[in-house]
């Protein structure tokens, strides 16, 4: 039996055949070198059988790299770390601003926007030059889940009340008003065709093609806490309670580890690996 002919079974329970080129797609992406691709790659097959679960090879692939390179392995571990950003969806808004706090956006998380006819909760509020966007942040932490039309649909409709007192502003007039949606899974078909057909800004893991939450990620080098193995479950929950979601504030700021119970020489451990992430990534 090849690789080929073994299917494996998704995160919503449907059998696909395992594609190790995506396997390694993703491993030379989280920064392995050929030697530590192979390596993986190749446990992964010794030990892969029919029916395996995404989940498990995902692990097996995972304990591999930990073992040989932390900072392979925390990049590698990217997608489940924003799902540990959970189980409350704020500590995803901050990350989101972040992002966009990066791509030089003045940014606003968690604000009351007063619209047109009534006020609106809204998550993340950007603006840079002539581009003034509303952001709603879809968390999930279930990977299997798919944001589905009712949320750009809704989205939309807040977004218009908005945009019609926004334009009422002087110097507003000739702005580009852009309502976006960003989740940490994935849309449905029907959400991005109806995004795009309002000319929405959709981004998902995986979407646009060009611009994708994994791109904007990559691109940026911030990378949040939870990518870390150094630090312990109840560590990383007392530093996004205290707002801290990345590496790189940890590294301005040491002292925010104390203030969440790390102690001793875990602290030059948990800095050393915070470090070694966001090496060679920062702009």
């Amino acid at each position: 039996m090849t690789a080929e002919t073994v299917h494996v079974r998704k995160a919503s329970g449907e059998l696909v055949p395992f594609d190790e080129m995506r396997l390694r797609s993703a491993l030379e992406r989280s920064g392995a070198g050929a030697e530590l691709t192979e390596v993986v790659t190749r446990t992964v097959l010794e030990e892969l059988v029919g029916g395996m679960s995404t989940k498990t090879i995902y692990r097996k692939a995972f304990a591999q790299l930990r073992a040989r390179s932390k900072r392979v392995a925390g990049r590698y571990k990217l997608k489940q770390a924003i799902v540990e950003l959970g189980p409350t969806g704020f500590p995803f808004e901050r990350f989101v601003g972040e992002l966009l706090k990066h791509q030089g956006y003045k940014v606003q998380v968690g604000v009351i926007v007063q619209g047109h006819c009534v006020s609106h909760e809204v998550d993340v509020v950007a603006e840079k030059d002539d581009r003034h966007h509303m952001v709603e942040c879809k968390f999930h932490g279930d990977p299997a889940r798919r944001c589905h039309v009712q949320v750009p649909l809704y989205v939309r409709s807040r977004f218009v009340d908005v945009e019609r007192l926004w334009k009422e502003r002087p110097g507003h007039d000739n702005k580009f008003h852009q309502g976006w949606v960003v989740t940490n899974t994935r849309f449905t078909s029907d959400a991005i065709a109806y995004g795009t057909c309002m000319g929405m800004e959709l981004v998902s893991w995986d979407h646009p093609r060009h611009g994708s939450l994994r791109e904007r990620i990559d691109a940026s080098g911030l990378h949040p806490i939870t990518c870390l193995s150094t630090l312990k479950r109840s560590e990383k929950e007392r530093l996004l309670n205290n707002g801290v979601v990345l590496c790189t504030t940890l590294l301005k700021n040491a002292s925010l580890l104390e203030a969440a119970g790390v102690q001793g020489n875990r602290v030059g451990r948990i800095l050393a690996e915070a470090k070694e992430l966001t090496a060679n990534t920062e702009p």
